[in-house]
């Protein structure tokens, strides 16, 4: 028997297996007055599990309400999702042939046993977690290529070969890509490590986009969104450059910005891709005129600051998109604290705060936390480690994005959502008209709460330290 027959063989309530991981599911049809709800615990005896279906009433009850009002309407989603890493597409590589396809179909699939992941980042040459250091016009030392002869995007060959057979299972996947470093010979240390851009080759580094988004294009990958720069105040990673805001500033304005425009490249700019600490540091290019030009939106992460920080630049520039790009859970991390976590600040605390995507850091590593350059980073876990050719396992982060992923498409719309100070929520209103609530308990102990839409209620009971979507 075919394994995607088995669905019709199972009973309402019951698993279907996938791999090692169960995706219970309903064989009756979806019922307008039910609610239906999946659910991961932190204390990982549940993981994404589909529960009993919850019925609408209009009986009153005393239980608080987590109302949701779809008339108020907010951004639009662009994805979910992670970071294809050249490390992580070294690991996954590994697998056998069949596990390998069974994953990239599980990761991007749209169907019912894959979490559909709509959103990738990727680096432009290495990141730290590459197993190398490497630009697309690596030379000797001493040596310059001012014309750019020698660019090749030949290094992220098993990159490429992984995004066409990733585009051929979703088509519509959107993709934002960010440089570690440039080429050493453009930076005034001569270093993968630190050192800024020389201003000699601000135009050369601008001609260097252009011709990644177009040699990505000839690919039949389609580059959405640049930022110019991944953490540009972090000049300690391997590879990294320092670019402060003036600087950034500066290379859009005269150089990235009137390049994209000649070379009629429609790829969008998004400055910043740092910490929320620092919301200054987009704010101050947004408010240059000529810059602002050019400028679709700012990108953050949370390492530090708060994840208010997007709506203080939303509030100064409503009509610029804001876009979360990176968070990273470690080795040294539990189940139970980065689920709640990253649940309340990277996916529900950056939807309330005006960003389009939610992206955690890598998908895959193995069981070392490799590969990374030397300098890299030494613990951070991806979605999936892959420890043999036949063995995977799925980790917090793919929970945290599943949640998301699975059940908001792009082409959402964030509506509004009551929350409570120990209930997270987000609401969205999909392409299809279904209704996804996204909510984190925070509480230790169980809370009992009324979903309330259009007059109606569905009372639930959620596990403390969990997180849950229902869908109706």
């Amino acid at each position: 028997m075919k394994f995607h027959n088995l669905y019709s063989f199972f009973f309402k309530g019951t698993a279907l297996l996938c791999g090692v991981v169960l995706f219970p599911v309903s064989c009756a049809s979806v019922n307008s007055n039910q609610v239906q709800s999946w659910l991961t615990k932190g204390n990982e005896s549940v993981k994404l599990q589909q529960q009993t279906p919850i019925r609408f009433t209009t009986n009153a009850n005393n239980w608080q309400n987590i109302e949701i009002d779809d008339t108020q309407k907010f951004q639009y989603i662009d994805g979910f999702g992670y970071t294809l890493t050249g490390g992580s597409v070294e690991v996954i590589n590994r697998l056998s042939p069949s596990k390998r396809e069974a994953l990239l179909n599980e990761l991007f699939g749209k169907d019912k046993n894959s979490i559909s992941i709509s959103y990738l980042r990727l680096s432009i040459g290495a990141s730290d977690l590459d197993g190398e250091v490497f630009s697309y016009d690596d030379l000797p030392e001493g040596q310059t290529d001012p014309t750019l002869s020698k660019f090749s995007l030949a290094k992220d060959k098993d990159l490429i070969a992984m995004l066409k057979e990733i585009l051929a299972i979703n088509p519509d996947i959107r993709i934002i890509a960010a440089p570690w470093s440039p080429p050493v010979w453009m930076k005034d240390n001569g270093k993968s490590k630190g050192g800024s851009l020389k201003p000699e080759f601000y135009k050369v580094y601008a001609d260097y986009f252009v011709k990644y988004i177009q040699g990505m294009k000839k690919e039949g990958i389609t580059i959405d969104a640049i930022t110019p720069q991944n953490e540009p105040l972090h000049p300690g990673n391997n590879p990294s450059l320092y670019m402060p805001s003036e600087q950034q500033r500066d290379f859009i304005k005269d150089y990235l910005g009137p390049a994209f425009k000649a070379s009629n490249i429609k790829t969008k700019i998004v400055v910043y891709d740092h910490n929320c600490n620092k919301p200054e540091y987009a704010l101050d290019i947004l408010k240059d005129p000529e810059a602002y030009q050019y400028i679709d939106g700012s990108a953050f992460h949370l390492y530090e600051g708060d994840i208010s920080a997007l709506s203080t630049v939303h509030n100064a520039f409503p009509d610029k998109n804001l876009y979360f790009t990176e968070q990273w859970t470690g080795s040294k991390g539990t189940f139970n604290e980065d689920l709640n976590w990253h649940v309340k600040n990277v996916i529900i605390g950056s939807m309330r705060n005006w960003s389009r995507i939610a992206l955690e850091w890598n998908v895959a590593n193995d069981p070392q936390y490799k590969p990374h350059t030397d300098g890299g980073c030494t613990e951070c876990k991806g979605a999936i480690t892959v420890s043999d050719s036949e063995n995977f396992t799925r980790n917090v982060s793919y929970y945290i994005i599943a949640h998301a992923s699975k059940f908001v498409p792009a082409g959402s719309q964030r509506i509004a959502s009551i929350q409570t100070e120990t209930l997270s929520t987000a609401a969205f209103k999909t392409p299809a008209g279904k209704t996804v609530l996204i909510i984190q308990n925070g509480n230790t102990a169980d809370e009992s709460f009324n979903i309330k839409y259009n007059g109606k209620t569905a009372l639930v009971t959620l596990s403390g330290n969990s997180a849950a979507t229902y869908v109706f």
